[in-house]
């Protein structure tokens, strides 16, 4: 029987978990699990599904990631897990004194200041020479023929490259015109149904994959890079991508009432779901939809976020260790601060020591947790003449602060916000799941895995949840279709509750599931994208 599967589906007018055995995709956009399956029915495995599928995201949905965005991931393999950080530093030249010379108060969002070196080129590169069985041209090939004949734009993808579109519009500045070019070539964002395409992107594309992604980092598409930003007064250069090449590390877990829980260590902020599902296995939860279970959900990612908040960066610049963080010690410290009442978080003192998610698997057992994002809608907007490549602003997460561990440096990796999941139990894959969307994604972490561990919730059924996500102080934010009387008596716990007026900012997720001994796999796509599971 599989794993968590419900005598009843809770949310009966949503999709169904989708069922399959030789091989499992799922996506926020169907072109591209649909491109990741075409290669498991080519001959090859999860691995190269899953770089197919995330090499067309670059296309079909560009508003959340790109070529010149950055990459995580966690691959079941050859029976043990191995985790993928293709997150990028901040260029050498780039140094405190100067940003603040500049007259900034904080790191911007556009421009070219914010931007560090993309991950997501060498990522593809590494898993395919690592893991994959197909050529990379070939797994490649679905992408650069979305992006040469053009695709017709989804719907959600199409209100969210308008928000892009605005957004960059308003900036009235001459170095986004590489950007419109691309973009909205027809002066103005691609409507639903409207064919996009870009030949510049499908030609960057074929590079990268005739070149395993030397091209981009100590070729020609380096040498593009290299001249834009030394035209613009960036502070990117041909060096720091030749410098730079992705790190295979060893994913972190805790284990969480007969489950291990596992994520990708910091820079990443998987570490905040983590700190929060070990305050949270102390309890015990009688039911879903109650006020005590959201309220103790609720806190303990509060006090995760503060630490989070605190302590995440580059790991050679941590004061504390991952080990002090998760230890059960601290673990019951810091549950025993969750009372009645709604609280103010604040960090604790351990002892010293714009994204896109998909989920891939095969018939042979091989998963990936796979994500890769460019941070916002289209990142720094900031776009290389005739290449498509749109390069991403996650130096936006560094701290102006000199006293802050997550402080601007040149050659420093910042926070990271974007986070692939996976669950085994003894030592047995059980598969990936995860959800995009900057500070959602270990708060849907944790509440994906209370519905899936604790309360029995299929994959879709896991997904299709009302979701709530924590602001700052007491203040938290509910969807629309989240119970009102939930949301009340919330407020008489002391939380400040907002409701929002869409589910925009509260995760877009995949998961995947296997049955350990028929092999079934059980796929859901998030209801609130345009994803689909395409499974065989």
């Amino acid at each position: 029987m599989m794993p968590f599967e419900p005598l009843y589906n809770p949310y009966p007018s949503q999709r169904m978990t989708t069922y399959g055995r030789k091989g499992m995709v799922a996506t926020s956009q169907p072109l591209a699990a649909q491109a990741g399956l075409d290669m498991l029915k080519k001959g090859g495995n999860a691995i190269d599904a899953a770089i197919a599928a995330a090499a067309c995201l670059t296309v079909v949905e560009p508003n959340s990631n790109s070529i010149g965005g950055d990459t995580f991931a966690i691959v079941w393999a050859e029976g043990k897990l191995h985790g993928l950080n293709a997150s990028g530093p901040s260029p050498a030249a780039i140094s405190l004194e100067q940003v603040k010379a500049q007259g900034l108060e904080r790191m911007p969002a556009y421009g070219m200041v914010p931007v560090t070196v993309p991950g997501t080129p060498a990522a593809w590169a590494a898993l395919s020479e690592r893991f994959g069985r197909l050529p990379l041209t070939d797994v490649l090939q679905p992408a650069i023929d979305y992006a040469e004949q053009g695709f017709p734009v989804s719907p959600t993808i199409a209100r969210y490259w308008a928000d892009g579109f605005r957004n960059i519009g308003d900036l009235q500045d001459d170095l986004f015109e590489p950007w419109f070019d691309t973009f909205a070539p027809e002066g103005r964002a691609p409507a639903a149904g409207e064919i996009w395409r870009s030949g510049a992107h499908a030609r960057t594309l074929r590079s990268i994959a005739e070149t395993k992604a030397e091209s981009f980092y100590r070729g020609e598409l380096a040498d593009r890079i290299d001249l834009h930003f030394r035209e613009r007064g960036g502070y990117l250069r041909k060096s720091d991508l030749a410098a730079y090449e992705p790190e295979w590390v060893e994913p972190i877990h805790v284990d969480y009432k007969g489950y291990e829980v596992w994520e990708i260590p910091p820079n990443g902020q998987g570490l905040v779901a983590l700190i929060a599902l070990n305050i949270l296995k102390g309890f015990d939860f009688a039911a879903k939809d109650t006020v005590e279970t959201y309220h103790k959900q609720i806190e303990a990612v509060k006090l995760a976020f503060a630490d989070g908040l605190k302590y995440i960066t580059d790991p050679r610049a941590m004061r504390v260790s991952v080990e002090a963080l998760l230890s059960d010690a601290y673990a019951d410290e810091r549950r025993a601060l969750i009372g009645e009442r709604a609280l103010v978080p604040e960090p604790g003192e351990p002892p010293k020591g714009g994204t896109v998610y998909l989920a891939a698997a095969d018939g042979e057992g091989n998963m990936v947790s796979f994500i890769q994002s460019h941070a916002g809608d289209f990142g720094a907007g900031v776009v290389i003449p005739g290449t498509g490549i749109c390069m991403q602003n996650r130096g936006s997460g560094f701290s102006l602060d000199p006293e802050h561990p997550n402080v601007l440096a040149p050659g420093k990796k910042t926070f990271h916000t974007i986070i692939p999941g996976f669950l085994t139990k003894n030592g047995v894959p059980v598969g990936p799941f995860g959800v995009m969307c900057g500070s959602i994604q270990p708060q849907a972490h944790v509440q994906i895995l209370l519905n899936t561990i604790e309360f029995g919730l299929n994959p879709q059924a896991a997904l299709d949840a009302p979701r709530w996500r924590w602001l700052r102080e007491k203040i938290i934010e509910v969807e629309p279709q989240f119970p009102d009387y939930l949301a009340q008596a919330l407020a008489r716990r002391g939380h400040t509750v907002q409701r929002a007026v869409d589910s925009g900012m509260f995760g877009r997720g995949q998961i995947i599931w296997r049955d350990p001994v028929s092999g079934v796999l059980a796929g859901g796509t998030e209801p609130r994208a345009d994803g689909e599971v395409a499974a065989w």
